[in-house]
């Protein structure tokens, strides 16, 4: 116990003080305290400053009714041109920044002709709105009353309440705001996990080269290697990602309280806290220990980097699922199965924590699997470790590592 508490005291404070993991700790706060920086004195730039430019945008009335409604378009004033040369001369000269012809069979075809000078891949969203707006207006003007001319500008202002199984509304109302956080912590939760057991596989690597790892079993044995090693860089694992929770948590109310909108709406779920520090910790140890072998197994620390791509690819897999697929189908089944996936099952989790109920079972049946890998890739490594740490040169192929694993 003495040894193992002794290797476990090396590689905390080795790992924690490294210029990496300092480095990588304090990253993301700084980060999000910059953006919070940038986007006050970008304000304070705007308030102080003079008052914005208008845009001016000129047009040619072919058919001739659309001679209203030219301004109050916020930053956007419409400039009415009888001949087109007289539009192209005006944008030439930097009168107008654009102009476009409505011809004489617009109420046939819908077709509006755009001329501007700048490349662009598309047109904006405000000079499209502001084009969009002043034909509708045209278009109903004589036909109906300015209230219903406003309400078809604007037709649909949703205000989405979920009900709980009471039918009172819901504590956690969903929504965008609520599935951004439990993303970005499991994000970082893959990223700690990664970076932690990547630092065991790095180390591991590098005590083979330098032919320390002779030394160490000389002194200690390859479980006590293997316990001492995992449990010190899971702790440092551990306080940096309780480290940009409290930093996340203290963000998003410094961004609530100075900068509003987006940030008033984030919400943190009851249970991310909880299952953070639960998958975390049961993450980590299960791709320890999945490192830890294919640590023992590469012949350099730069093989052994290059096999750890196979293990982090699937990891950060459903982060992209539930963006591109998950978000629009977020109790489909695909789901379910990366939540039961040892390896897909710490991020998934939080993904599909911000998009909808995770029915008790799934929650638990996860867990039950992960410790299960975790039993299961700790007697796999202590082979590998009691097999292949002492082996240099060139790394065995695949048949051969199936076979000694067996026979050992």
């Amino acid at each position: 116990m003495n040894k193992i508490l002794t290797i476990f005291k090396h590689e905390f404070i080795t790992t924690i003080t490294r210029k990496g993991f300092i480095i990588g700790a304090i990253i993301f706060p700084l980060i999000g305290l910059a953006a919070i920086g940038i986007y006050q004195l970008a304000q304070s730039a705007g308030d102080s400053g003079d008052e914005a430019e208008i845009s001016k945008i000129g047009y040619i009335d072919s058919p001739g009714s659309f001679q209203e409604y030219t301004g109050d378009y916020g930053l956007i004033e419409l400039m009415p041109y009888a001949e087109p040369t007289d539009a192209t001369e005006a944008l030439l000269d930097g009168d107008i920044k654009e102009y476009f012809i409505i011809p004489s069979d617009y109420l046939e075809t819908g077709l509006v002709i755009r001329f501007h000078t700048e490349k662009e891949l598309e047109m904006s969203g405000d000079t499209y709105g502001a084009i969009r707006n002043f034909l509708e207006q045209n278009l109903l003007k004589g036909q109906t009353s300015q209230e219903v001319i406003d309400r078809v500008k604007n037709p649909l202002n949703v205000q989405n309440i979920r009900l709980d199984e009471t039918g009172a509304p819901a504590t956690d109302q969903g929504g965008f705001g609520a599935f951004v956080l439990p993303m970005i912590f499991g994000f970082l939760l893959i990223s700690t996990i990664a970076s932690s057991s990547g630092y065991l596989l790095q180390g591991l690597g590098e005590e083979k080269e330098n032919r320390v790892m002779e030394i160490l079993l000389s002194s200690v044995s390859t479980r006590q290697l293997l316990v001492g090693k995992v449990l010190g860089l899971g702790t440092a694992g551990l306080v940096q990602m309780v480290f940009w929770l409290l930093s996340s948590l203290l963000i998003v109310r410094l961004g609530s309280s100075t900068v509003g909108g987006f940030f008033e709406t984030i919400q943190v779920p009851d249970n991310v806290i909880l299952l953070g520090i639960v998958y975390y910790i049961l993450g980590y140890f299960f791709f320890a220990v999945i490192m830890a072998g294919l640590g023992a197994i590469a012949a350099t620390a730069k093989e052994g980097t290059q096999l750890s791509v196979i293990l982090i690819l699937p990891a950060i897999l459903p982060f992209y699922i539930g963006i591109i697929f998950l978000r629009d189908h977020p109790d489909h089944v695909i789901g379910t199965i990366l939540t039961l996936f040892p390896v897909t099952a710490p991020m998934s989790i939080f993904v599909r924590m911000g998009l909808s109920e995770i029915s008790a079972w799934e929650i638990a049946v996860s867990i039950i699997l992960l410790i299960a890998g975790i039993i299961g890739g700790l007697w796999l490594a202590a082979k590998a470790f009691r097999a292949f740490l002492l082996m240099y040169g060139k790394a065995p192929r695949l048949g051969e590592i199936f076979r000694i694993l067996w026979r050992a």
